[in-house]
């Protein structure tokens, strides 16, 4: 007969011994309803014992695997002390993990060291940065979502609620110490995980607002910083510009008002340092401030990687300087007489991995080294993209020739808004629309091929191909940016507030490389599992108890591999009278752990 749970019961007993003394026994029993007698029976379904000489742990042990049949809050309740009520439960795994990587890399102590001298309360606004870093990992909203966010959907260490007020002034304190602090977290992170240096890449993107108004010009530097005198006159027409305005967009929104950011990323993928510009700025015109502002960092030798957006001769000379050095790809359809030569230059391929064969090719004397690096399967990719794109042309000119020349001419115009088609057209002198067969013979030459140039003579060709390769981590961070960190849509119209912003997401970006790298894992996947690991709070008239629940064996293997100490079970207990806080320990990679309180 299934036994009615509300019934169940721990019914003591006493009687007295030889000597005469009382002795408690203990017994789960239950009450039966006697249908013939018309009375409850009780029944005794397990006797305890002796209550001095239970076996307290294997009591536990019985509740904890008869829990686990059960919702994790369900058992949280029942599992809970006498008499209080389950009252709330929240997700607390991911901002426990990535505030135990915040203070393991230093960054607390970084931002408490910078804002030393200022008369913000250092303690609480680390903690606010620390709070909208992790929404951008773990929830991205705006400031006044996060808000909410952090009072009802997620535990964060020393912070049980904020205003927005609060956030915008902890943003502005993080804007007034960018310099000094990203040079602080840098040195923390890469003495920490033994960072290769040796390679610097460094790239660009950009990121609109969807308004259709940019912001007014006002006079700038030439770091693109407002001058802070506002009677300022500007000294040309670049420097006289809003912050959010238009530029060349690589969304291809040239549409909408945007501002330009870079990152310089190590080899591993680690952001070291992030900048934000005008909407208007030229790729060419920012690797001199970062060069600068990387300059006082004490590095070693350094080699910058970076696109073919900065392979003017100024900024090559610029990189160079303080022995410093640069692999930069060219730009293979340019007209530059460097380009055709390496081109033209007849030698071996040699291989390097399955994907990738190098040759170096010597052009002059000036030092500049050229490496051609070559794709197979991007040249099979190339060769079948141009094949498609030549043959919707034919059948777009196909019987023209049959046309006036004023319908030519409108469908002429019609191509040349779709560069991939309009490069493939050649219009003969009498009007006539065909196929341009030499350029076709032209691009099928640089299928799958790029070509980089190099100042450093040590590296060989196969290091310099490489590291360029390796600039697809920059790539993939702005990719993370903008989908996992949701970099867009800026809630922000203030100048200020958007440099912050990028500020924020390069820190939760600096968190989330730094999982990935140490565990294996990407971090969507970390997060899912993070997820599920909550915070149980219990409520009653004489206090509150907030625990955490059991940890799954993913969720201890992510701790165990990033070095941290994982939550303990009992929280917080606090009562009318006293408050007993626990302390969590996450452990540094030399096993020293650093203590935070987790009320």
């Amino acid at each position: 007969m299934p036994v009615p749970s509300s019934h169940v019961y721990v019914r003591v007993s006493s009687r007295k011994n030889k000597t005469g003394q009382v002795v408690r026994y203990l017994q789960l029993a239950h009450n039966e309803w006697d249908p013939d007698a018309g009375v409850s029976r009780t029944k005794v379904l397990h006797s305890f014992g002796r209550e001095d000489e239970v076996d307290r742990p294997a009591i536990q042990r019985l509740i904890t695997a008869l829990s686990r049949l059960l919702d994790p809050a369900d058992a949280a309740a029942l599992t809970g002390p006498a008499e209080l009520t389950f009252t709330d439960s929240r997700p607390m795994g991911g901002a426990y993990l990535l505030d135990g990587l915040w203070r393991r890399l230093g960054i607390d102590t970084a931002i408490g060291a910078a804002l030393a001298d200022s008369r913000v309360d250092a303690g609480r606004v680390e903690r606010i940065l620390f709070a909208l870093t992790a929404n951008r990992a773990l929830k991205p909203s705006s400031k006044l979502a996060a808000t909410d966010w952090i009072a009802h959907d997620v535990h964060i260490d020393g912070l049980p609620q904020i205003s927005d007020d609060a956030c915008y002034r902890a943003m502005d304190a993080l804007l007034s110490v960018e310099g000094p602090l990203a040079r602080e977290i840098y040195h923390q992170v890469a003495d920490l995980m033994n960072l290769e240096v040796d390679l610097l890449f460094f790239d660009t993107t950009s990121t609109y607002f969807e308004t259709g108004e940019p912001d007014d010009p006002v006079a700038r530097d030439e770091h693109g910083h407002r001058d802070p005198d506002p009677q300022a006159v500007p000294v040309d027409d670049v420097r006289d510009v809003g912050f959010r305005t238009y530029g060349k967009s690589k969304d291809h929104r040239d549409d909408l008002p945007q501002v330009v950011i870079g990152m310089a990323v190590t080899r591993e993928g680690i952001p070291v340092r992030v900048w934000s510009w005008p909407g208007n700025t030229s790729d060419s015109k920012l690797i001199r401030q970062v060069k600068d502002d990387m300059r006082d960092w004490s590095l070693a030798r350094i080699v910058w990687v970076a696109d073919r957006g900065f392979t003017s001769a100024g900024n090559r000379r610029y990189l160079q300087r303080g022995a410093g050095h640069y692999i930069i790809g060219e730009k293979l359809r340019s007209n530059s007489p460097d380009v055709q030569t390496a081109l033209s230059r007849q030698g071996r391929y040699a291989t390097v991995t399955d994907n990738m064969q190098v040759k170096e090719v010597t052009i002059d004397d000036s030092g500049d080294r050229f490496v051609i690096c070559y794709n197979p399967e991007a040249a099979d990719r190339d060769r079948h993209t141009r094949e498609e794109v030549v043959a919707r042309l034919s059948e777009l000119i196909d019987g023209t020739d049959a046309h006036s020349a004023t319908k030519r001419a409108e469908l002429v115009g019609q191509i040349s808004t779709r560069p991939g088609l309009n490069r493939f057209l050649r219009v003969t002198p009498t009007g006539l629309l065909r196929i341009d067969r030499a350029k076709v013979k032209t691009e099928a030459r640089l299928d799958g091929k790029y070509l980089l140039r190099c100042s450093d003579p040590h590296l060989s060709a196969e290091n310099i191909a490489v590291g360029y390769k390796q600039l697809l981590q920059v790539e993939r961070g702005w990719r993370d940016m903008k989908s996992i960190i949701d970099l867009r849509p800026v809630h922000h119209r203030l100048e200020d507030r958007i440099r912050a912003h990028v500020l924020l997401c390069w820190l939760a970006l600096l968190l989330i490389r730094v999982a990935e790298t140490t565990t294996g894992h990407t971090w969507p996947a970390t997060r899912a599992h993070l997820d599920r690991l909550h915070l149980i709070t219990f409520t009653a008239a004489g206090g509150t108890l907030r625990q955490s629940t059991e940890l799954s064996k993913p969720q201890r293997d992510l701790f165990t591999a990033l070095g941290l100490h994982p939550p303990k079970k009992i929280i917080e207990i606090t009562t009318t009278t006293t408050t007993t806080t626990t302390t969590t320990t996450s452990a540094t990679d030399d096993g020293e752990p650093t203590h935070a309180p987790v009320a």
